[in-house]
């Protein structure tokens, strides 16, 4: 790990490496971290009517290999860039451009925002050479990559692509407005599905996935003094996802366990990595969590979900697993409740909402609680996750469902007006 000071030359920030660090190195924008007034997120795929919602945190993705762009042969004036280890790396301008109205949209208003760092397979080999794992099987279900930290083309790039993407977000004047945190991959204990490098064990996923985490963070931390990085994991905890093997899925507490013991051991010392977690019900088609068998309020249990979310954060304190005697930051990045068929299928998933975010609210050591999704998606596996339905022939595509005026009331005083009719549906006669 190298300093860096940055000095604008012509309108691009040079990044030149000066001597190995001893210690952290001095970001260059210092800020602590925002508070935010409640817990209350949601993925955003309508600007206009997640601000209207009262909206608190906000997660986007952001797809590497349609941000970079490395065929730049002549640069437009204006051509996104950031000069690292002595060579101009280019980004598509349109991909820059859409990133920085939606983040601006929402981040003037106060609210935090999150992006989840993904690599998918592009139609460019070069792009792919580039930004996806060499191991990455073109067979993966979902087109979804690990990051390309083997080679040092790969390691550069992606390096840089961070350090630009932290210094545009970062930036006092607010211009391109804010990111406050970085989700790296998608759900990496079932990596097969959403982090590809072909079929490893754990601690080989494991030891490469360690490598972009710190390659990151230590990125972000040379622009930015607040923003943090998250370790992305699904609810399989003592168990694996059972749709592939053992070199295609692994249990989130081994991998988290084996993880910070590398963090620990690593010569350069442990670093301010957190915990993006995403406690879907163990049966993703039916909401009501607080029935889920295997979720358990003990460290050995299978899944975490709603029902058990104190164990994540209760095991999160053991002394192995602190950062200079504090806890990992949890948020919760991706989970949602589907709405299921028939009449009360509405109410259902409303309830489960009401129920999981007092659940969240009440935990001190979660920081968000960003729901999936906005708008049912017709390509989810027949998953209908949203606030709002989708019915693309209709007068009105995407009509409010039950769970909307239940989001939009959440950290309201409004709120158990809007949560009474859930009590009864969950088994309580008053909330925790």
């Amino acid at each position: 790990m190298k300093n860096r000071w940055l000095f604008p030359v012509l309108g691009v920030l040079v990044a030149i490496a000066i001597f190995p660090a001893a210690a952290q190195e001095t970001s260059r924008y210092q800020e602590p971290y925002p508070e935010a007034a409640s817990k209350k997120g949601v993925q955003v795929e309508i600007v206009d009517d997640a601000l209207a919602l009262g909206i608190k945190h906000a997660t986007f993705n952001v797809n590497l290999c349609q941000l970079v762009a490395p065929h730049v042969g002549e640069p437009a004036k204006d051509q996104p860039r950031w000069r690292y280890a002595d060579k101009d790396y280019y980004f598509d301008s349109g991909y820059v451009a859409r990133l920085d109205r939606d983040i601006q949209a929402v981040s003037s208003q106060g609210v935090l925002v999150n992006l989840i760092i993904l690599a998918y397979q592009s139609n460019d080999e070069q792009i792919n050479r580039l930004m996806l794992h060499p191991g990455y099987d073109k067979n993966a279900p979902n087109r979804l990559g690990a990051f390309n930290t083997v080679t040092t083309e790969g390691q550069q790039w992606l390096a840089a692509t961070m350090e630009f993407m932290a210094e545009r977000w970062s930036r006092p004047d607010r211009k391109f407005g804010r990111v406050v945190g970085y989700i790296i991959g998608n759900e990496v204990n079932s990596h097969w599905w959403w982090s590809n490098m072909g079929r490893v064990t754990m601690p080989e996923f494991a030891d490469d996935y360690h490598k972009a985490v710190r390659l990151t963070h230590d990125a972000v931390r040379r622009q930015s003094s607040w923003a943090r990085v998250y370790i992305s994991l699904e609810h399989h905890w003592n168990m694996r996802f059972q749709a592939g093997d053992e070199l295609q899925s692994f249990s989130g507490k081994a991998f988290l366990d084996h993880f910070a013991r590398l963090t620990r051991e690593d010569e350069r010392g442990d670093f301010d990595w957190n915990v993006a977690f995403h406690p879907y019900p163990e049966n993703l088609f039916e909401p009501r969590f607080w029935n889920d068998k295997t979720a358990l309020p003990t460290a050995d249990t299978p899944r975490i979900t709603f029902k058990n979310l104190e164990v994540l954060t209760d095991y999160l304190r053991r002394p192995e697993l602190l950062y200079k005697q504090a806890p990992r930051r949890v948020i919760l990045s991706e989970q949602g409740f589907h709405s299921p068929d028939g009449p009360e299928g509405e109410a259902i998933q409303a309830a489960a909402y009401c129920y999981a975010y007092k659940i969240v609210e009440a935990n001190d050591a979660i920081d968000s609680f960003i729901l999936h999704r906005h708008v049912d998606h017709p390509h989810e596996g027949g998953l209908r996750l949203g606030l709002r339905s989708y019915h693309p022939n209709a007068e009105n595509p995407r009509p409010k469902k039950m769970i909307y005026d239940c989001f939009r009331a959440a950290d309201t005083d409004q709120w158990e007006a809007a949560f009474k009719f859930a009590l009864p549906l969950v088994g309580l006669e008053q909330w925790p």
